[in-house]
């Protein structure tokens, strides 16, 4: 099989998106896409944010199915493949849209920038001593190997098919835990928990139920240093306040357990189903006071913690001001009806994320033999 060299500015158009600038833009207010809403391999469309763009301006910064959004600053070269995951989702300024000639298979493509990035290849082109950039005159002369169109549609289609799983068991434990809040609110914040009817409340609070500052139910503590060069192989995880951070080979925090945000990202929360390293920029529950770790995760997540924000620069989150937030801490006996039905919904959940992870691993492993024709797409069993 015998492959092409060319630099992208040959073999794809690609465009910058439009400058937010409130006073200056006008037009009707459109969702749009922000660094901040590009993964590697996925975006993040909670909360898009608005800005204005006219008539004129929609055919220049709007997405379909196929193009590449690749971030121009913060992480430079990161990347995901927009499906038409929303309609009338638009483009800013820190993102580049990137739409193949014919040569080129989008979906190939995208995983070549996937192993290209992953592995360092855009650091060469990045600009700036300290924040680095990925400009458009220097993403012009990143070189592309390619091989004829058929091999890069069989390639992609390998490819995907480990991801169409992957987004599957995604909506899966998405519709699992939408079910699991559900009956949280149902239960903890409307009070229509099972019997009720039979219980009296006064001032808002069932009997046998109280109101008390957030540590009478659990205790929050602050997470630990383990800098990169400190780590040591392993399968015990290690949260940040955005989620897993990487792997270490000893733990410090017994699951399950929660993790939020105490400094950088507020306001997610983490169950956790095994033995943990909770990083220094997260809190994690030390005592489960009054309330198991299932019912914790959900008041937490309940709490919109990000509004207790008391960092100038950097959003931080005072563990001692968390504290003094009042909450609704139910009986002992409501708290086992619940852990009792919605567990087998977090296992599943957990069993979920295990499949996820298994199956990432397996793509990653055959993404550079593809990419790099090391192996024959031909040989692949699909």
């Amino acid at each position: 099989m015998s492959w092409t060299t060319q630099p992208l500015s040959k073999v794809a158009d690609f465009v910058l998106g439009k400058m937010l600038d409130q006073a200056k833009n006008k037009g009707d207010l459109l969702p749009y896409l922000a660094n901040i809403n590009v993964r590697w391999g996925e975006f993040d469309l909670n909360d898009l944010r608005q800005m204005r763009f006219e008539s004129h301006e929609m055919e220049r910064y709007s997405l379909k199915y196929g193009d590449i959004v690749m971030c121009e600053g913060g992480e430079p070269g990161r990347c995901a493949l927009w499906k038409s995951q929303q309609a009338g989702v638009m483009l800013q300024k820190a993102l580049h849209r990137i739409r193949p000639h014919d040569c080129l298979d989008s979906r190939f493509l995208y995983y070549y920038f996937l192993q290209f990035g992953k592995s360092g290849g855009f650091a060469p082109y990045f600009t700036g001593s300290t924040i680095k950039h990925l400009p458009r005159e220097q993403l012009a002369k990143v070189e592309v190997r390619f091989p004829e169109i058929r091999s890069q549609q069989a390639i992609a289609a390998v490819l995907e098919g480990y991801d169409d799983l992957i987004a599957t068991n995604q909506r899966r434990i998405a519709l699992l835990e939408d079910a699991a809040r559900l009956l949280y609110r149902e239960w903890f914040v409307h009070l229509r928990f099972p019997g009720h009817e039979l219980v009296p409340v006064r001032d808002g609070v069932p009997q046998g139920w109280r109101r008390g500052p957030l540590d009478q139910a659990l205790f929050l503590q602050r997470g630990f240093d383990l800098p990169n060069g400190d780590r040591v192989a392993g399968e015990v995880p290690i949260y940040s306040s955005t989620g897993i951070n990487g792997f270490h080979n000893e733990t410090r925090a017994k699951g399950p357990g929660i993790v939020t945000g105490r400094s950088g990202t507020l306001g997610v929360v983490h169950y956790v189903s095994k033995d943990y390293w909770p990083l220094n920029t997260s809190l994690w529950v030390k005592e489960f006071r009054s309330v198991s770790p299932l019912l914790a995760y959900f008041m937490l997540t309940d709490l919109k913690l990000d509004q207790f924000n008391s960092g100038a620069s950097v959003p931080t989150l005072d563990r001692k001001v968390a504290h003094q937030i009042p909450v609704l801490i139910p009986a002992g006996d409501v708290t086992v009806q619940f852990d009792a039905i919605v567990q087998p919904l977090f296992d599943q959940i957990h069993a979920l994320n295990a499949n996820n992870a298994a199956t990432a691993q397996a793509r990653d492993l055959l993404l550079p033999k593809l990419m790099s024709g090391q192996l024959d797409v031909s040989t692949i069993p699909l």
